[in-house]
Formats: C-alpha cells, sequence, structure tokens
C-alpha cells in the first residue's frame, strides 16, 4: 500500500502540475537582413521555455487539456539589445468528440517594442513590470486563458482578464507603446482588455459561449440543431454592431471566426441563413467575399 502511495504522488507530481499552454514560439528576424544572429536563436528557446514552463494559474491542467496556441514575433529592426517588431497570437479550442480544434483568439499585435539582453532572466511577476517584453509575452498568455476559459464557461475568464487588465495598469508606467489607455480607435493591448470587460461589448463573451459549447461541440451528435444554434448565436452580435458598429472587439472575433464560419455553412446539411448572412455583411464588411461564397 505505501508504494502505491508513493506512485500516486509520484504520478501526481507529473501529470497533476501540467502547465497550461502549449506553446510554439517562433523569432522571425529577416526583415533585420541578419536572421541567423544567434540572439534570435537564443531569444525564441528562452520564450518557448518561459511561457511553457511557468505556472500561470492555480489550476491544473491535465497534459491534454493544455490550451494549444502559438507566437510567431516578427523583428523588424534591433540595436544595442533594443528590438522593434509585431507580434501575431494565434490559440485553439478542441471541438467535443472531433480531432478538430476551433480558432478562438487571433491577434496581431503591432506595438511590440522591448529590450532584450541574450541569457537574461525571463521572471513574471503577477504585481510589477519586470520588462516590456515579458508584460506583452504575459498579458497575451492571459488573453488566451480567459478566452478559452469563455468559451466552456459563460464569463469564466473573469480572473484572466483581471490579470491582463493589472498587467496593463502596471505596464502603462513605462509609456512603452500599446499600453496607452483607449482613446478613439487606437487597437491597443488597453483596448483589448477594456472592451472585453465592458458591458457594452457583453455579447462578445457569451457568443463565444454559446457558440462553442451549444453549437460546435454538439456537431457530433446532430449538426442542423447545432448549426441551427450558431446562426442564432452570431445574430447576438447584430446589438453589439448597433451600439457600436464596427468595434474593434467585433474585428478581434472575426478575425478569428470568419473562415470557420464561412465553412460551417458552405456544407451541408442545409439550415435557414437568410438573415445571416446579410447580417455578417453588416457586422463584419471586410470578410464580406467570405460571406458571399456561403452557399447554403
Amino acid at each position: 500500500m505505501r508504494k502505491l502511495i508513493v506512485l500516486v504522488a509520484i504520478f501526481s507530481s507529473i501529470y497533476g502540475s501540467s502547465q497550461e499552454l502549449n506553446c510554439t514560439v517562433v523569432v522571425n528576424a529577416q526583415q533585420t537582413g541578419n536572421e541567423n544572429v544567434q540572439v534570435f536563436k537564443t531569444m525564441e528557446k528562452q520564450l518557448n521555455e518561459f511561457i511553457n514552463n511557468t505556472r500561470w494559474t492555480a489550476k491544473t491542467f491535465k497534459t491534454e487539456e493544455r490550451i494549444e496556441c502559438s507566437m510567431v514575433i516578427t523583428i523588424q529592426d534591433y540595436q544595442s539589445g533594443s528590438f522593434q517588431g509585431s507580434i501575431q497570437i494565434q490559440s485553439a479550442r478542441p471541438v467535443h468528440n472531433s480531432s478538430y480544434a476551433s480558432s478562438v483568439y487571433n491577434f496581431n499585435d503591432k506595438d511590440f517594442n522591448f529590450n532584450y539582453l541574450e541569457y537574461q532572466n525571463l521572471n513574471f511577476n503577477s504585481n510589477q513590470f519586470e520588462s516590456n517584453l515579458v508584460s506583452v509575452i504575459a498579458f497575451h498568455v492571459y488573453m488566451i486563458l480567459g478566452m478559452d476559459a469563455d468559451t466552456f464557461e459563460l464569463n469564466g475568464g473573469d480572473a484572466h482578464y483581471q490579470q491582463a487588465q493589472n498587467i496593463v495598469n502596471y505596464s502603462q508606467q513605462t509609456n512603452s507603446k500599446g499600453w496607452q489607455p483607449p482613446s478613439g480607435g487606437d487597437q491597443t493591448r488597453s483596448t483589448l482588455i477594456s472592451n472585453i470587460l465592458s458591458p457594452t461589448f457583453k455579447e462578445i463573451r457569451s457568443v463565444l459561449f454559446s457558440y462553442h459549447l451549444d453549437g460546435l461541440d454538439l456537431m457530433h451528435g446532430n449538426v442542423t440543431q447545432a448549426k441551427t444554434k450558431i446562426v442564432k448565436t452570431l445574430m447576438q452580435l447584430e446589438n453589439l454592431h448597433k451600439r457600436r458598429p464596427n468595434s474593434f472587439l467585433l474585428r478581434v472575433f472575426f478575425d478569428a471566426k470568419a473562415d470557420e464560419i464561412s465553412d460551417i455553412f458552405s456544407d451541408g446539411p442545409t439550415v435557414n441563413i437568410t438573415q445571416l448572412v446579410p447580417t455578417l455583411s453588416k457586422i463584419a464588411p471586410t470578410y464580406s467575399r467570405k460571406w458571399r461564397g456561403i452557399k447554403f
């Protein structure tokens, strides 16, 4: 019995303490003309280890529950440890009883300037600014966690979004680009988290929940019923559009979902989408070509 307890303890320590993310980080420095410089390879390796080995929450994730995501950092210029670039973040969520993963978060953060010295320690402090590199990475980690949680439970991402907001609050003091308070049409990290937490944009979070849990997750059982639910769910976004036409948060949602929505309704079985297509064209005009391509 004692040996069994020891084995269970060992098993739990290995599998019960899995990190939350399975993230692939790529550092692309082609635009600098010096992509083979060792510092870029070191940075890529360190960031992969930092993101995947850090415990971002108190929740225990099984290995198979880790969120699949990626971050592609494009370096446009660097001088003496100062880097200028952008970062593209994507995450996906498995669909119940299928091998399909649904895109949840797809964000291109164009304001990513930071300082980095090769082999410097990367440490995250939830209440204190460490570096702009760490803050930006951590902010998007919590956006990934929050949006993923919202797809499984209505408003389930609250704690993660609050941590993302906390990162914004202490990072704003550095005056680094991307952290500025919302102003006009700014598409900053500050605007993103401010919108996601605002009741003005509440439909986004309820749609994230219903679209996945009551729609995609039921595809294996009754495709027609699931697609009908997705239609009804997406129509909720019209109310948001009426309040805030062409809002930043709507664009973030459709950047992740446009291809998938087009695919869902371009194949059988047929459901009533007579109102959906014109509504999509109105609230997400950037993807009008995709909506026109829907055949059913």
